[in-house]
């Protein structure tokens, strides 16, 4: 069986046992036997301890069984499937793959929107950091017409707004930087090993981080009040990890966070424009106050210009 197929058996199985929280292998021979990939044939338990088996290889989902009555099986850790982890992002990607696949004949009315970096330079990144090898790229920031090399100890990516970023180390200072793959122009992975910081741990690197810079900013408890449809939104997607609700009031809700108010968080306070306010501390609500003073000037001296 092909590579396309046999991941969206996994996906399905998954699925299926994730939203029963517990069920048995007739139930899922059953839902299995309603699907087109059965071809209207039960799942054997072969197939399916080779699934099982499998989709703990690669995704790191267990699939545990109950030892006594039916014996229902369910999601041993269902906790990374409900959080910010590499399994709920693949799991869901290709879950959305699974689904685009089978809607062939509206394909063209599906958008999707596209992530701007080599797929090559990402895989070599991701290969070094499995061997613990420094990486060497040359690197061009925006609005340089110059490039540098690097060479790093490359500990983590992530995917923020669309980009991807290596988050990496300097073998001399012990120093953390963060690059942005779309300004990568070249990669190299080198013989050269290195140990990696056995204390580290990439979730709580960015804990009190919003998105991706990580710089001197201390932690601050922020609150902030979002107005209309706003509110509904944060609720669904929360801005932050320790958002909170603390107030409600007939237009509006308040939420609080514990992070650092990096440059990036800000540019998200601005985006959202007049529909979420900074209450909390003073010093943010005037920063943001300020810098969207800034933007409307721009657009009196277009009028009087």
């Amino acid at each position: 069986m092909n590579s396309p197929l046999i991941f969206k058996e996994y996906i399905w199985l998954v699925n299926t046992i994730y939203h029963a929280k517990k069920i048995s292998l007739k139930e899922i021979s059953d839902k299995w036997k309603e699907t087109e990939m059965s071809g209207g044939l039960p799942l054997a338990r072969s197939t399916f301890n080779r699934h099982k088996d499998a989709i703990e290889d690669i995704f790191g989902i267990f699939i545990e069984c109950e030892r006594a009555g039916d014996y229902k099986y369910y999601i041993g850790n269902a906790k990374v499937l409900e959080e910010d982890t590499i399994q709920n992002w693949m799991l869901s990607t290709l879950s959305v793959n699974n689904i685009i696949s089978e809607c062939r004949s509206v394909h063209d009315r599906i958008i999707l929107e596209p992530i701007p970096s080599d797929g090559e330079y990402l895989q070599m990144v991701i290969d070094a950091m499995k061997e613990n090898v420094l990486i060497s790229f040359t690197y061009q920031k925006y609005g340089a017409d110059t490039t540098k090399e690097v060479v790093v100890e490359p500990y983590l990516v992530k995917l923020f707004h669309r980009r991807w970023y290596l988050i990496c180390r300097y073998p001399e200072t012990k120093e953390f930087r963060t690059f942005s793959f779309d300004r990568i122009l070249t990669v190299e992975s080198t013989s050269i090993r290195f140990k990696m910081d056995e204390n580290f741990d990439a979730n709580e690197f960015f804990n009190n981080s919003f998105g991706i810079v990580k710089d001197n900013t201390p932690m601050e408890h922020i609150v902030v009040r979002a107005y209309q449809n706003e509110r509904y939104y944060l609720r669904d997607l929360p801005m932050h990890q320790s958002q909170k609700l603390v107030n409600e009031g007939e237009n509006y809700v308040d939420y609080e966070y514990n992070l650092c108010p990096t440059l990036d968080f800000f540019g998200y306070l601005l985006s959202r424009g007049s529909y979420i306010k900074v209450l909390e501390p003073r010093w943010v609500a005037k920063k943001v106050k300020d810098m969207h003073l800034e933007a409307a000037k721009r657009y009196d001296n277009e009028e009087n210009s």
